[in-house]
């Protein structure tokens, strides 16, 4: 007996028979709509006067941010599945408007104005409040570690990046000894040179200490700016590839990683704040997030805020500028 699967309706082999609408093809409540709407209202003069009345007509600033954003909060951030999707996919292609920008013209977008979607960060927030998806009131802070682009077999100790320092520059000036000694003795045999080649060698070894000394550098910079007033101890490390990247981890899962915060409203979830942190643990987060996230996005106002901090680690610190102390769960308003 032949099962009775479900057969393809008729008109899929017909052309239709009336004009459509491509997108009536969409559920009435998929969230492109919401998000169209929400992208009419960003700003974006402020890099449309960036851009020449001459040469070939570029696509409007307001649409490619619409698309890049879109794309992220789908999780798509390769700039080739970004113009892929735009070309298969119904609601990118209600995004983008019908339009199909290179997968170059979203990367070199995106790199060439990165603080602009900093702004476009600020504008959701005020958006979300005015439309009552948000109301600061009860924010939840948390961090998640991303691996650096680097390798912690890359890196070196503070104490090795002394000890190499010094052999490497005595070896350095051995080398150009002996290169001096060396020129003056080839000059007399041979006259097609000028005596003045540097040996590969000694190349790779100045190289080689001008990396060390950079990573140095940037090591102490680090600890000063971290650590301030206090000495370096010599098993700190740095990678010579990312200088700004630090060991991070848990359970014998050590790499080179940078902490990424969010701040959320605790409402419908909304992200209010976001900052990028050097620390390994979230202990000295809440200041930044303060500073760096949520008061830039909306200032402090006479409300009731409460700060929920994740995993408890907290005592209790003064939020500077706001007037409240934040601790675990709760927060209380000084006088």
């Amino acid at each position: 007996m032949t099962i009775p699967f479900k057969a393809s309706p008729i008109e899929f082999h017909q052309h239709q028979l009336f004009p459509s609408h491509i997108f009536d093809l969409l559920p009435k409540d998929h969230e492109c709509y919401l998000y169209a709407d929400l992208f009419q209202q960003l700003d974006t003069h402020s890099i449309e006067s960036q851009y020449n009345s001459k040469g070939q007509h570029a696509y409007p600033p307001k649409q490619i941010v619409s698309i890049l954003i879109y794309a992220y909060s789908c999780g798509v951030y390769s700039s080739r599945q970004i113009e892929k999707r735009c070309r298969e996919d119904l609601s990118f292609m209600f995004i983008a408007q019908m339009n199909c920008p290179n997968f170059r013209v979203l990367s070199v977008f995106r790199k060439n104005h990165g603080q602009f979607f900093q702004e476009c960060f600020k504008q959701t927030v005020q958006l979300a409040l005015e439309l009552k998806l948000a109301s600061l009131g009860h924010i939840s802070l948390d961090g998640s570690k991303f691996k650096a682009n680097t390798s912690k077999y890359k890196a070196m100790s503070y104490d090795r990046l002394k000890e190499k320092e010094q052999a490497l520059s005595a070896e350095v000036n051995a080398l150009i000894e002996a290169a001096n000694r060396c020129a003056q003795e080839e000059d007399k045999a041979y006259f097609d040179k000028t005596g003045y080649e540097i040996p590969e060698d000694l190349k790779f070894k100045q190289s080689r200490l001008a990396k060390i000394k950079t990573a140095k550098q940037a090591l102490e910079r680090r600890e000063a700016r971290l650590n301030p007033g206090k000495t370096i101890e010599d098993d700190k490390q740095i990678s010579f590839a990312d200088t700004r990247a630090r060991i991070m981890g848990k359970k014998d899962q050590f790499d080179y990683a940078y902490n990424a915060q969010i701040n959320v409203d605790a409402d419908l979830q909304i992200i209010v704040g976001q900052h990028i942190s050097q620390h390994a643990n979230d202990k000295q987060e809440i200041e930044p997030a303060l500073t760096a996230g949520y008061r830039r996005t909306i200032a402090c106002t006479p409300e009731r805020r409460q700060w929920l901090l994740v995993r408890r680690q907290f005592t209790g610190i003064r939020a500077e500028g706001c007037g409240y102390l934040v601790g675990p769960a709760k927060c209380l308003r000084s006088s």
